[in-house]
């Protein structure tokens, strides 16, 4: 026996991080919370566990156990919400399907989860059904719908959503389990390779929760969320279990409200309707938000929004404030949990610069509680916390995956060192705020330097009449590499390569970037649409792709 271990009583409870346990402070609480879809129909969080309880008798008599996989093609829904909670408590483990995925890469990441049940919404079924002789594993499909018939298919069919949970049991014994069972997975896309899947332990879910609540509910005002808030999640169910931050609203009894769908015309109406106060999303969605309510009728004032996924510019946070959005970034990556720093204003800011104010928001900010939070050089020391020593983020931290589903070579590649490495290069501060510089591989190399794709963007960003842009390095004989831009353009508003270029060389004069950042014009690209990834995010390897 080793010395100083506490020994527990026979009798006592030794109490597992298990997901059940997040609903019982809200059940014994605020049973009479409110869960909206739409606002079309709305339960209390009593009935939601009732569901739970109705999903995973449902999911039994289907022959669903402990370890088996339950994969969700779904809008934001309750259903989805259910889904959560149900399939993990009950010991088997939920899979996120990324439905903006090609048909090829889902039935990729179907039979490599291993999934064996799948919940599908109607509007997914005949993407299924292309799919279906290829699919090895599957041998249920349950299809959820909002009112509308399900399209004609060959897929093994066990029932509609509704109507098994409406012949189910509530009272399903969710029993007690080993923490470290896995809970949840999904799939990350990269530029190359298949998907990789990530998945979380019941553990790294609880303890995210408890961390990402800590953080939000530790300011003293703004970027921050309490038991009075509404949440509504503007951020894909399926993508990295929306940040986490359902399972903390649960957690806390908030009103949560399901949007479904996204609409920008049906999120304003939710948003007033509703009174949400709490929402998270990527910056296109925010600007989608900002461009539906430019009549001035909606009030955008007191809705709080993290944003994340791509980075927050300095011109998108300042339209965003001025509409009232108390806005702040947040960081981090599907491996990670994912939120690791949150860019909330530090105690005692009082700045009469704005410019200082947005600065901070649009930044990493600063790590979580638990965080070990690093930016190295390639030997793993840290570089100098002054603002200008480039590193690598590296992290470690109790709730990160801790190696990718069937992939060793890429699991230790992720973790070389005891460290996860997250292939961001950033600065840090002395006060602890971080700010990313660019992906290692979106960094540009030209005339002996490095140039920041990103930094190049945010200021591109604010000549007048520019819409949206992205920055990319191509190939030059001369300097390795030359940075291209591709620009969207306002529309009513005319911008010229020229003026792009006047507005970078005031800032080279000024210090602030390399003559080297400053594309040329010939590598000033205007387009209609900037690619995309399926979670929102400037696609750069299509770009990259584009300019071959």
């Amino acid at each position: 026996m080793q010395p100083n271990l506490i020994t527990a009583t026979p009798s006592a409870y030794t109490y597992p991080l298990l997901i059940k346990q997040l609903l019982v402070n809200s059940l014994s609480l605020h049973g009479d919370q409110e869960i909206s879809y739409r606002g079309e129909m709305r339960y209390t969080f009593r009935d939601f566990r009732q569901r739970i309880g109705q999903l995973a008798s449902a999911l039994s008599t289907l022959g669903a156990r402990h370890g088996t996989t339950v994969a969700v093609m779904d809008w934001d829904s309750h259903r989805y919400l259910e889904s959560y909670f149900g399939i993990p408590m009950m010991g088997a483990t939920l899979f996120t399907v990324n439905v903006r995925l090609s048909p090829q890469q889902i039935l990729y990441t179907l039979n490599d989860s291993d999934a064996e049940i799948v919940l599908v919404h109607a509007d997914f079924v005949p993407m299924l059904e292309k799919i279906r002789d290829g699919l090895k594993g599957v041998r249920q499909i349950v299809v959820m719908a909002d009112g509308q018939a399900v399209p004609p298919t060959e897929l093994p069919l066990a029932g509609e959503y509704e109507a098994l949970l409406g012949q189910a049991s509530p009272g399903f014994e969710f029993r007690d389990f080993d923490e470290q069972t896995k809970a949840a997975t999904f799939y990350t896309t990269g530029t190359t390779g298949d998907p990789k899947g990530v998945s979380y332990s019941h553990r790294d879910i609880v303890l995210h929760a408890l961390v990402a609540a800590t953080s939000l509910g530790a300011q003293k005002e703004g970027q921050r969320l309490h038991r009075e808030d509404v949440y509504m999640p503007i951020t894909p169910m399926f993508h990295v279990l929306a940040w986490g931050l359902p399972y903390v609203a649960v957690m806390l009894g908030l009103k949560t409200v399901l949007p479904g769908r996204y609409a920008p015309d049906l999120l304003l109406k939710l948003r007033h309707s509703e009174k949400v106060t709490f929402s998270h999303c990527v910056p296109t969605i925010l600007q989608m938000l900002l461009q539906g309510s430019q009549d001035g009728k909606q009030d955008l004032s007191g809705w709080k929004m993290i944003i994340g996924g791509s980075a927050l510019s300095p011109i998108l946070c300042e339209a965003a404030l001025d509409r009232g959005i108390d806005v702040f970034a947040g960081y981090g990556m599907s491996e990670t949990g994912p939120i690791v720093s949150l860019a909330q204003l530090p105690p005692g800011f009082d700045s009469t610069d704005r410019r200082d104010e947005v600065r901070m928001r649009c930044s990493a900010g600063r790590p979580v509680p638990l965080v070990d939070f690093r930016a190295v050089d390639d030997e793993l020391r840290d570089m100098p916390r002054d603002g200008q020593g480039q590193g690598e983020i590296v992290l470690r931290a109790p709730f990160l995956t801790q190696s990718y589903f069937k992939k060793p070579e890429a699991s230790e590649e992720l973790w070389v060192g005891g460290y996860l490495h997250t292939q961001d290069i950033a600065v840090m501060t002395s006060d602890g705020f971080v700010q990313i510089v660019d992906r290692i591989k979106d960094v540009i190399k030209t005339g002996g330097e490095w140039v920041s794709s990103i930094e190049v963007e945010g200021l591109i960003a604010e000549v007048p009449g520019v819409h949206e842009c992205a920055v990319i390095g191509v190939r030059d004989e001369k300097w390795g590499e030359r940075p291209m831009a591709f620009v969207i353009r306002t529309p009513g508003m005319a911008v010229e390569p020229g003026a792009i270029r006047e507005r970078l060389l005031g800032h080279v004069d000024s210090k602030r970037i390399s003559k080297f950042a400053v594309p040329e014009s010939d590598r000033i690209a205007f387009v209609s649409e900037i690619p995309k990834t399926s979670v929102g995010k400037i696609n750069k390897k299509a770009l990259r792709e584009l300019s071959a």
